[in-house]
């Protein structure tokens, strides 16, 4: 006798796009197969609109080839509080008119939060794509939004080895825990042709493994007049030898003019717009080093073996440190640490296991067989 799962899948800002993507594919390619061993599973999409700048939400929907999102919550911006209670608001009446199986959340932003705390209250099953990272700072609103959901949700999908040890050590029972690699590799490998097609190398005048790259949006580091002019100050010092990619974040680039800071006439120094994902994947790929405050950059670069820099005093990723390619960097070290990198032959990094492009499959078959 067949069955069918139902699965409402959570995209709430940016980073969660790449995630929901490969496992939106892989749930429609099994549609149109025969169900395995009886079960069939169907999905909707709900994008609860906490990003909503065209330039940061709708273009990554269009390259990631994600279908438009069968509702969409709206919040917009607002406080933590403000935005966590809108999604909540939202979300609750989605839930009892869907009656979904799973409700499926991913990385650690307020709606990720919002949704299960919705979900455990109804007694719907919810499901972790990315459980189990720690920073162990909790003055991170993202690592209050693990904890939380990790303490509710009913599988937690772990990317690396890391997560399944924290989770434990939090008394998660062994149970509810599934090592299924990394989803955002999964996107990444599915995309590398478009990214390898990527113009920006012509319009910026950049050779590859001759540039540098650079992200910058965390309070932390932009919001604080001495850090902002400290790093503007390294970026515009190694400028002159090696190009400087910096697609601005708005927060970043509000900042600068607030503090006074030029991005004008630096030589070398190109601010843009933020840009698009296969643009991003380039970027990544090909410079001569990476400096981020982002977590999907510190994975992705560990992937590519690309040098990372990221300008952060912890990482919920220390597998990107243990096996991969990245450093953690302050403002204080931050001259010394590109100066380092710049001097560094080959690096002898690896790829961390299940970061196989794979992860999205592993997944479905983990709610399939879930008991």
């Amino acid at each position: 006798m067949s069955r069918e799962i139902k699965v409402i899948i959570i995209a709430g800002a940016r980073p969660n796009f790449m995630k929901v993507a490969p496992i939106i594919k892989c749930i429609r390619t099994r549609a149109a197969e025969p169900a395995r061993n009886g079960v069939s599973v169907s999905y909707k999409l709900v994008h609860t609109g906490q990003h909503y700048d065209e330039k940061m939400s709708d273009i990554f929907f269009t390259e990631l080839g994600i279908p438009a999102p069968d509702i969409n919550l709206e919040v917009g911006s607002g406080s933590h509080a403000v935005q966590t209670a809108n999604v909540m608001t939202k979300f609750e009446p989605i839930c009892e008119q869907e009656k979904p199986d799973w409700v499926l959340v991913v990385g650690d932003v307020n709606s990720t939060m919002a949704c299960t705390l919705v979900c455990s209250k109804l007694g719907i099953k919810v499901a972790h794509v990315e459980a189990g990272l720690r920073s162990f700072d909790r003055n991170m609103p993202e690592e209050v939004n693990r904890l939380v959901t990790d303490a509710l949700a009913d599988l937690l999908l772990t990317p690396s080895a890391d997560g399944d040890e924290n989770l434990k050590r939090e008394g998660v029972p062994e149970s509810k825990i599934k090592l299924v690699g990394n989803v955002m590799i999964d996107a990444l490998v599915a995309n590398l042709d478009k990214s390898r097609a990527s113009k920006l190398p012509g319009k910026l005048g950049i050779k590859k493994k001759g540039f540098v790259y650079v992200t910058l949006h965390r309070p932390s580091n932009v919001d604080n007049q001495a850090s902002l002019t400290t790093i503007m100050g390294a970026l515009k010092r190694i400028a002159g030898d090696w190009p400087v990619v910096f697609p601005m974040h708005p927060r970043t680039r509000k900042m600068c003019g607030q503090f006074g800071i030029s991005l004008e006439d630096e030589k070398g120094l190109r601010i843009l717009d933020p840009i698009g994902y296969h643009d991003s994947l380039y970027l990544t790929e090909s410079a001569r080093f990476v400096l981020t405050d982002s977590g999907g950059l510190q994975e992705e670069s560990t992937y590519f073996k690309t040098p990372c820099l990221t300008l952060r005093p912890n990482t919920e990723r220390p597998v990107t440190i243990t096996h991969g390619s990245n450093k953690l960097t302050t403002v204080k070290t931050l001259d010394a640490d590109i100066d380092a990198v710049l001097k560094q032959e080959a690096q002898s990094s690896k790829i961390p296991p299940l970061w196989d492009g794979k992860a999205a499959e592993r997944i479905i078959d983990a709610l399939v067989a879930f008991k």
